[in-house]
């Protein structure tokens, strides 16, 4: 939405929905297969969503993160100093 804000829809049994972000600031959202990452205007990352192969234990804190993308079951962030943060499945070398 125009102010920021998350909208989802579609199955919930892994909290694709109901852990959603509620708050405004949003600049970008990207989609894994049972997971979600958010990029706030701050800089921060926001993850919601299914955890089993640490795709919500292990995001990154603190701010300074300028883009986000989501695999299968696994997600990348890039920080505003060009190095590049992974976490989730590492199975096959994500």
């Amino acid at each position: 939405r125009d102010d920021g804000t998350v909208v989802t829809w579609g199955c919930r049994s892994d909290g694709q929905r109901d852990d959603a972000p509620t708050c405004a600031g949003f600049v970008a959202i990207a989609c894994g297969h049972l997971h979600s990452v958010a990029l706030r205007d701050d800089g921060t990352v926001v993850t919601w969503g299914c955890r089993p192969a640490g795709q919500r234990k292990d995001a990154p804190t603190g701010a300074g993160f300028v883009a986000i993308a989501c695999g299968h079951s696994h997600s990348v962030a890039l920080r505003d100093d060009g190095t590049v943060v992974t976490w989730g499945d590492r199975s096959d070398g994500q």
